[in-house]
């Protein structure tokens, strides 16, 4: 099992998550966060860190579905995150929105 960040952090990107893990699997994009598959070691400290609940476990296929493939992806090309940053200036207006994945970017972020 391995711990899976959703589209409902697309345009929120809290980073709460990255200072609690201890191997350091977060990937930072332009708008969103990601997990190395490979990297995590599937502790669960990052979920309850989470304040919009978008890390689940992948076994919950329901609410990972495609989004799995999504992480392993992009922590290949995107900048490692080990600090927790401020959340974009606007990222309470998105916390509760739905049907996000037509918002995801995938450029990368800045990293540490």
């Amino acid at each position: 099992m391995t711990y899976v960040v959703t589209e409902s952090c697309i345009k929120c990107k809290f980073t709460d998550c990255v200072e609690v893990c201890p191997v350091d699997c977060f990937y930072e994009g332009e708008n969103m966060l990601v997990i190395h598959p490979d990297e995590c070691i599937d502790c669960g400290v990052c979920e309850p860190e989470c304040p919009v609940d978008a890390i689940k476990a992948d076994s919950d296929a329901a609410a990972t579905g495609e989004w799995l493939k999504i992480n392993a992806n992009y922590a290949k090309l995107w900048p490692n995150i080990t600090v927790t940053k401020p959340a974009p200036a606007d990222a309470k207006e998105y916390e509760k929105a739905t049907n996000k994945k037509e918002m995801f970017s995938s450029n990368p972020g800045d990293g540490d």
